[in-house]
């Protein structure tokens, strides 16, 4: 077999969206005649813990980690946080609105600490490396972003190695949808772009998982990018097919629920119809798996709806295909940002795996809602969009009521875990017979 050498920050035990994408390569690379090699944190910063996610790793995988320094000891106490508070993504903040010692934190994040708080591994990272390959050699290496200081890594491997590299975007760089939060200078920011830049012209491939992104990227540097959206793993699903959804009407939403991502508009659609309609009131259930931003549950607040609320701590990924295939409706909120037409999160190809109606809210000509349309898995609805809103929600209500309340996407293979492996590998293997 070829051999590949994958750098990640996000590895399990770690959890969350950022683990998944290169976890569920690894685990099939091996039947298109890779051989993966991960290199990881020790000790990284991780949102959230996910012990089942290591049973996933395939057997006698080589992990190599070596200790990694960040700032999050010195900002957890600056901001007041607990020791072991886990730090979370997108500037969600669960208990209390930011203040001043925050907004302090995310200035010197954005401007000092560039590309990001994981800066301080890539010179140690390198020196290990380059060391470890003389003895190890590889074909191909791959990193994965964010945190992009992992691109920078490999530039350096590569510029001392030649050996070709990949650099995979799981989501944009600068025009990250909290871009415009870190309160850049223009020094940092024309920093953010340089390098951006610069990985964008060195690397021998770029992987992106959106066509959205492929095109802002190609405006920013013009050349090939190949699309490989995230998917969802048949294997997952099939330990729980026989699941009927819940009772209740429930609407679920997955993840972390952050400002940018708080759908006002379904909180005061849900608010009306209950008040339209006692049946519907009391049938309905909302309920969110994840963290969910302090502004989120004052929305709720507003619209009578904490009665009909079940807020549910993050789940470990098992349990979270559970809660997905119950769900009467999965909710797919997009961010309301200036990048919202290329956001494709890797949520919305698990809701088509657990086989349940989706319900959209963002924009309806994004990539997001393309997928919907193509696959028949759900449907989209604007921002503004409230009678159309209504007019979807009665019709799943309806057929909640009817006992019809199902989903039969078409064609969804594609987005399979192992078909998405199968193209990754055929990317490997272009650009290491060049």
């Amino acid at each position: 077999m070829k051999k590949v050498l994958i750098i990640t920050y996000y590895w399990p035990p770690s959890g969350g969206g950022g683990v998944q994408r290169w976890l569920k390569f690894v685990k099939y690379l091996r039947d298109f005649g890779w051989e993966p090699v991960i290199y990881t944190p020790e000790n990284p910063e991780s949102p959230q813990i996910d012990q089942s996610l290591v049973d996933e790793i395939p057997a006698e995988i080589e992990v190599i980690k070596t200790r990694v320094w960040e700032p999050y000891r010195w900002y957890k106490a600056f901001t007041g946080r607990k020791s072991d508070e886990r730090i979370q993504t997108a500037f969600l903040s669960e208990k209390k609105k930011p203040g001043m010692a925050e907004k302090l934190s995310i200035w010197i994040r954005g401007n000092v600490f560039i590309p990001d708080a994981r800066r301080f591994w890539i010179k140690p990272s390198v020196r290990f490396l380059k060391k470890w390959l003389q003895s190890n050699p590889v074909d191909l290496i791959v990193t994965t972003g964010p945190p992009h200081s992992m691109h920078l890594i490999a530039m350096q491997l590569k510029e001392k190695t030649g050996i070709m590299w990949l650099a995979d975007f799981r989501d944009p760089w600068t025009n990250i949808d909290y871009y415009q939060d870190l309160m850049l200078g223009k020094r940092a920011d024309r920093k953010h772009h340089q390098l951006e830049l610069k990985v964008l012209k060195n690397a021998d491939a770029v992987t992106v998982v959106s066509p959205g992104m492929s095109k802002e990227f190609t405006e920013i540097y013009n050349r090939n990018y190949a699309v490989i959206p995230n998917g969802f793993d048949t294997s997952d699903f099939k330990k729980t097919e026989k699941l009927n959804p819940e009772s209740g009407f429930s609407l679920a939403h997955i993840g972390a629920l952050v400002k940018t991502r708080n759908p006002l508009i379904l909180w005061k659609v849900l608010n009306e119809l209950c008040k339209e309609s006692d049946a519907f009131s009391a049938d309905l259930k909302i309920k969110l798996i994840g963290n969910v931003d302090v502004f989120v549950r004052e929305s709720l607040q507003a619209n009578e709806l904490m009665d009909k609320l079940e807020i549910l701590p993050y789940l470990p990924h098992e349990e979270v295909v559970i809660e997905q295939m119950r769900a009467q409706v999965l909710l797919l909120l997009i961010n309301r940002t200036p990048n919202a037409h290329l956001i494709l999160t890797g949520k919305l190809f698990e809701y088509m795996g657990a086989g349940r109606p989706i319900l959209g809210i963002g924009p309806v000509a994004g990539d997001a809602a393309a997928i919907l349309k193509e696959t028949g898995a759900g449907v989209m609805v604007d921002f503004e969009e409230e009678e159309k809103l209504k007019h979807y929600i009665r019709s799943f209500y309806q057929k909640f009521q009817n006992g019809s309340l199902i989903n039969s996407p078409e064609d969804i293979y594609q987005y399979s875990r192992y078909e998405l492996t199968r193209k990754m590998a055929n990317e490997f293997d272009r650009i290491t017979s060049r």
